[in-house]
């Protein structure tokens, strides 16, 4: 963490009591009512995991990007038409995440972070998504049961927006799979020179593990001369690990997420690649971003 001139951060406190308070008001919630539970699976040889900032906070100027029905279908094909085995998503409403979860049937698993506001005072409220469409948060939709659903300890806005890491075991053996919506630069309103994303991404590279994919939305284009906040992208993504798009050692452009162009999501992974795809679902401002990895 440094500030934005550049040099070290000022010192301040362990935010950790902060982290632990937080977690204890966003335990992981149940986003629908109890399904049956699903049979376990044996990892597929070709796995496809998607990423998706679904664009679901109405105040978030996603008001022009489609209603609940229209987010829903576009969730549900994703897994049907795109063939996706596991969704990490962001900006997601828990209705939305439990009614597709219905529609694609009681084989599929689900968990849910929600985000928070915590305030000067040092209380925290939840974020809604508007038009009655539950808590806004990050999500994992699977067509296999989920274990070890873990949150991820990371620095956090002192006052500000919470978002989050949530990570989750998948098949058998297990694949781990962690989805991370980091904050912007300036998310800490009582600190606004305060940089967060060196931590959280730190932290999330940290919590990945052997066997895995893991990204979401980083907020952060990707290292190079260009980006000013490359610095905090520490060296494991592109060196341990391999992105979605990555071309080689130093390819680390990759198509844009965006729909008004640019990059802020990814997916990492240390299994072999077998493809990569971007799909426009014209219900968000972001486009999924879909990795094929072989892991059988």
């Amino acid at each position: 963490m440094r500030n934005d001139t550049g040099g070290a951060g000022p010192y301040r406190p362990s935010v950790r009591p902060l982290v632990v308070l937080a977690a204890a008001l966003l335990a992981l919630l149940p986003v629908s009512a109890p399904l049956p539970a699903p049979a376990l699976r044996t990892v597929p040889d070709d796995l496809r995991i998607a990423t998706w900032n679904m664009c679901g906070v109405t105040q978030w100027n996603c008001g022009g990007t489609g209603g609940a029905q229209l987010k829903i279908r576009a969730l549900t094909r994703l897994a049907t038409q795109d063939g996706a085995d596991v969704i990490l998503l962001q900006e997601a409403c828990s209705d939305d995440v439990a009614a597709a979860r219905r529609a694609l049937g009681a084989g599929w698993d689900t968990a849910f972070q929600g985000y928070a506001h915590r305030r000067a005072t040092g209380r925290y409220a939840q974020v809604g998504c508007g038009a009655g469409r539950g808590r806004a948060g990050i999500a994992v939709l699977s067509a296999a049961p989920l274990s070890r659903i873990e949150t991820v300890d990371a620095q956090q806005p002192e006052v500000g927006l919470h978002r989050g890491t949530l990570c989750a075991t998948v098949f058998e053996p297990g694949i781990r799979v962690c989805g991370a919506h980091l904050s912007l630069p300036g998310s800490d309103r009582a600190h606004p020179e305060w940089e967060l994303g060196d931590d959280q991404l730190a932290a999330l590279v940290d919590a990945a593990g052997g066997r895995t994919v893991f990204g979401g939305d980083l907020n952060s284009t990707p290292p190079s001369a260009s980006n000013a906040r490359s610095w905090i992208w520490p060296d494991g993504p592109y060196g341990r690990y391999r992105e979605c798009d990555q071309q080689g050692p130093e390819g680390r452009t990759g198509r844009p997420t965006l729909v008004s162009g640019g990059k802020v999501d990814y997916l990492f992974t240390d299994l072999p690649r077998s493809g990569c795809s971007v799909r426009d679902t014209s219900a968000s401002d972001h486009l999924a971003l879909i990795m094929e990895v072989r892991a059988g």
